[in-house]
């Protein structure tokens, strides 16, 4: 059976540095000129950033040269999930953390939510947890709902990620192990393919969890990327 290694790469928005603009392409520019908030901003170009360096470490070739592929499905438009010739690869970010997970052939989802304490867990549950987890979510007491709730969150995110099924997914279809036990896909009518689901350490004020799509055992290496973008690119 194969065993899967994934290389999970950290960022923090201190990593910024906005001389990494000239390694976006057009449309990562665009979007980034869109973002109305300075934060939303650096965590984009810091995924940018990231996905592009270590995939030009990967192919040997200068960061610009990544041509990195983010047609949506659904409407053509620039913002679907990240597809590179020669590498499966998955954004997210969340607060000061920025995440990319990378495997060389097999789809893998990675998903990081900071956890807010002033979350309303039960009305988000109605429209995203199963029953079954709704209930197993009513046990928990008020100060630990939003956690919990974020770990259900995250799980079903990674997963649908992985998949590429995204926001088109029904996340009460998607029923995932209860918050306190190890992460796994339990149930989701009319999906038979294999997925493996891991909890990622990501700090106290966190959750994150990756899905890659096989049967067989994962290994995570999670990797700091603060040296990879203080530097000139080694291409």
């Amino acid at each position: 059976m194969t065993h899967a290694a994934v290389e999970v790469w950290w960022a923090k928005i201190g990593d910024v540095r906005w001389q990494l603009v000239a390694e976006l392409d057009a449309a990562e520019r665009g979007r980034l000129t869109a973002y109305a908030r300075q934060e939303d901003k650096d965590r984009f170009l810091l995924g940018c950033a990231v996905a592009r360096r270590v995939l030009g470490n990967h192919l040997m070739i200068p960061p610009a040269e990544v041509r990195l592929d983010r047609t949506c499905e659904d409407c053509g438009r620039p913002h679907g999930k990240v597809r590179v010739e020669g590498m499966e690869l998955s954004v997210s970010h969340s607060g000061d953390l920025i995440a990319v997970a990378f495997h060389p052939s097999t789809p893998v989802g990675v998903d990081v939510e900071k956890v807010d304490p002033g979350i309303d867990a039960d009305s988000l549950a109605t429209v995203s947890l199963a029953e079954v987890e709704a209930m197993e979510l009513a046990k928990y007491e008020p100060a630990d709902r939003a956690r919990a709730f974020t770990t259900y969150w995250t799980r079903k995110e990674a997963i649908v990620k992985a998949t590429g099924d995204g926001m088109r997914a029904d996340l009460r279809r998607v029923v995932v192990s209860p918050p306190d036990q190890p992460a796994a896909l339990l149930e989701w009518s009319g999906y038979d393919g294999r997925v493996q689901l891991v909890d990622l350490e990501a700090g106290s004020d966190y959750a994150a969890a990756l899905a890659i799509l096989t049967a067989g055992p994962v290994t995570v290496h999670s990797i700091d990327a603060a040296p990879l973008l203080s530097g000139q690119p080694s291409n």
